[in-house]
């Protein structure tokens, strides 16, 4: 059996699947995402979100000005984020030196409430931009924790398998 395959070396490292999700097709989706969010929030805080502020009593307005404020600081730590690992993907800098700078980003210390009286009073346009920041926060999160997990040390069950049959097959008896 002279496959090209059987002459591989099997490797005890396993795939860690973080590195590949940030480098594929679901990344680039989820970055076009996030800076389509970012654009569409600072047009609408330019743009509508003044005209609908003004509209709303002193304590709507005190709450759409704090979660505007946690909006825009959300997003931005989101975006520099993606444009840390975009650069990472595109060969700009090394893990190494994205792992240091995403150290300054925090994905999680930004939360809005969703719920009660002071949620009820922001425009829906603002509300659904803060769902969807925090629906992508989720799923950054989620990704740049796999990005962090150490790789699953002690032996390898599958790679132990796979040894096992390379060598069933290169050492006929």
């Amino acid at each position: 059996m002279s496959d090209e395959r059987s002459s591989l070396p099997l490797g005890d490292e396993p795939v860690v699947f973080g590195r590949r999700l940030a480098g594929s097709h679901a990344f680039k989706a989820m970055f076009r995402e996030g800076m389509t969010l970012v654009e569409e929030t600072a047009a609408y805080l330019d743009g509508d979100g003044r005209r609908d502020s003004r509209r709303l009593a002193r304590a709507g307005s005190l709450s759409y000005a704090t979660e505007s404020m946690r909006l825009t600081t959300r997003l931005m730590q989101l975006a520099s984020w993606l444009l840390l690992q975009r650069a990472v993907n595109e060969g700009d800098i090394s893990l190494d030196q994205a792992d240091h700078e995403r150290a300054k980003v925090k994905l999680g210390g930004v939360s809005s409430v969703t719920e009660g009286p002071s949620w009820d009073s922001l425009p829906a346009r603002l509300q659904d931009l803060i769902a969807r920041s925090l629906s992508l926060q989720e799923r950054i999160r989620r990704l740049d924790g796999a990005l962090k997990a150490p790789p699953a040390s002690g032996d390898n069950p599958v790679a132990r398998e796979l040894r096992r049959i390379a060598a069933a097959f290169t050492n006929p008896r």
